[in-house]
């Protein structure tokens, strides 16, 4: 006897339950004709007859009843499994896991997580900050947030948070009395500026722009961190201007505790997004992650 195919056996089930193979076949979407030679194939495999057919019925020899009675619970099983797939596809279980820049972390998520965990329930969510570029699936994780320029060409990217952005120069009112407020770019290479450098190493060049004109000053003072809190609790204490999210200044503008530089020459850029291996099979946490951002986005 030849191992069965389970497909032929599926169908043999199928026009049991049909009473016959035109109704099998308009349930299934296939030609009836298909039907048969699967099912004749599937005697052919096993040696026995499993139906009877005549002119007006087709129903099961008594081999062909017994072999389905043993077949159910197994058949049953399969289709639940299959329909557990579409179940977890429609309310995805398991854990999403993210790897994003501080910032995102900051900003971002707080307005979107809630919202997503409260609308899949089976889903719970790991947040990592990282603010290098990492490939997600070699270090486990199911996608990353990042910046239009540091994505990778083979990744899938989906806008998430704010399509604009800016950042921003600002000093303590009493850093600007005692040195004074620039009045270009070019003025800044007289005042203490608060830089940032990178985990990989390196230097944050603040970039200003205004009219065309671009500006670029490696930022030279007593401070250099990779700590945004520190550099702006710094800026805030009056150490020196600061440049950085608007996110992170914004705030200490509007309660006076730090006051704006430069604005004119603020630089504004693409908002971020969230990247993940193309791959065939999304896990479903992650799919349902996408479907929540695209939706979010208005489609």
């Amino acid at each position: 006897m030849r191992q069965p195919n389970l497909t032929d056996v599926a169908l043999f089930a199928a026009v049991v339950e049909a009473g016959g193979f035109r109704v099998a076949a308009q349930k299934r979407g296939m030609p009836a004709s298909s039907i048969s030679d699967c099912v004749r194939r599937l005697e052919s495999d096993l040696g026995v007859r499993l139906l009877n057919r005549t002119t007006r019925s087709v129903y099961p020899t008594e081999v062909g009843a017994r072999l389905l009675e043993r077949l159910r619970p197994a058949l049953d099983e399969i289709d639940a499994a299959f329909s557990d797939l579409d179940d977890e596809a429609k309310q995805p279980v398991g854990t999403l896991r993210l790897n994003v820049p501080v910032p995102i972390a900051r900003f971002v998520l707080p307005r979107l997580i809630p919202a997503f965990l409260e609308r899949y329930p089976g889903v719970s969510v790991e947040v990592a900050m990282d603010n290098t570029f990492i490939d997600v699936v070699a270090s486990g994780f199911d996608a990353g947030v990042r910046y239009e320029e540091n994505l990778a060409k083979d990744m899938i990217a989906v806008p998430i948070g704010p399509r604009r952005q800016r950042f921003v120069a600002g000093a303590a009112p009493a850093y600007l009395a005692r040195h004074g407020t620039p009045q270009h770019p070019r003025d800044l290479l007289e005042h203490r500026l608060i830089g940032h450098r990178f985990e990989s190493g390196k230097l944050g060049v603040w970039e200003l722009e205004k009219d065309g004109e671009i500006v670029r000053v490696p930022p030279q003072g007593p401070l250099l961190s990779s700590s945004q809190d520190l550099e702006v609790g710094s800026a805030v204490a009056g150490v020196g201007i600061i440049y950085t999210f608007e996110e992170y200044l914004g705030p200490l503008f509007e309660q006076g505790a730090l006051v704006p530089v430069l604005p004119d020459w603020w630089q504004g850029f693409d908002g971020p997004y969230l990247y993940y291996n193309d791959r065939r099979h999304v896990p479903s946490p992650l799919r349902a992650f996408v479907d929540f951002l695209k939706a979010e986005n208005g489609g």
